[in-house]
């Protein structure tokens, strides 16, 4: 098979909770993951100035990568925010405001029954 002339990646991001963009690019073979962020502008240009740009917070479908990763055709490059609340903490608080009776299991009961059930 031969080699494609330029390679189609997907770049998303997502500058802040609750949105997502994507941008798609053509890329020289051979490119890599750094290629790619460099070609969009950077971490800056992509919302993500706070993101550390030696630090592995890109993946290519899911999966973490390194940003010497090489990219191939198809490949869909993803950029990640560094959470801003451990989810842990953020479950207590939520159930803490929820009470028990409002969160999970214990939302629908049976009347008269006995919490948990």
């Amino acid at each position: 098979m031969a080699e494609a002339a330029v390679l189609k990646i997907t770049l998303a991001y997502s500058p802040c909770a609750g949105s997502v963009h994507e941008r798609l690019l053509e890329l020289a073979p051979g490119a890599k993951v750094e290629d790619a962020i460099a070609a969009a502008g950077g971490w800056a240009a992509l919302g993500l100035a706070g993101v550390r740009e030696g630090a592995s917070m890109v993946g290519i479908w899911g999966k973490r990568v390194r940003p010497e990763q090489l990219l191939a055709d198809g490949d869909r490059v993803e950029c990640y925010r560094p959470l801003s609340v451990d989810p842990k903490v953020a479950r207590r608080e939520r159930f803490a405001r929820q009470g028990v009776r409002g969160a999970g299991l214990f939302k629908r009961q049976r009347p008269g029954a006995k919490a948990g059930y």
